[in-house]
């Protein structure tokens, strides 16, 4: 299993996602969320195929994190959906357990 344990930002929304290796590159996944959009996409989003969320060029598909976010999500910057790609793809054992930071410098 893989936690990410997401800070939004300024909008001050957080989120957790839980991710288990289920077999084959199958991902389940648990979102926990104080923001509406993000509880929808968690809603959406119960599992999904790690080789499809790590690139999008392996299928002909967008990853589904990247499609929820974009059609439910109010920002297009919301680095929750990021964040659920990068415990996928730990979860599924295709990159090792390493914090990302973005850092914004006015």
């Amino acid at each position: 299993m893989a936690k990410a344990i997401i800070d939004a930002g300024i909008c001050g929304e957080n989120a957790v996602v839980e991710a288990t290796l289920i077999e084959n590159y199958r991902v389940a996944l648990h979102i926990e969320s104080s923001c509406p959009h993000i509880l929808k996409i968690g809603d959406e989003l119960k599992e999904v195929d790690a080789l499809n969320e790590i690139s999008s060029r392996r299928g002909k598909n967008v990853p589904a994190a990247i499609d929820a976010g974009l059609r439910l999500c109010a920002h297009t910057a919301c680095p929750v959906p990021s964040g659920i790609i990068k415990a996928v793809e730990v979860a599924a054992g295709l990159a090792l357990p390493k914090n990302v930071t973005i850092e914004i410098e006015p």
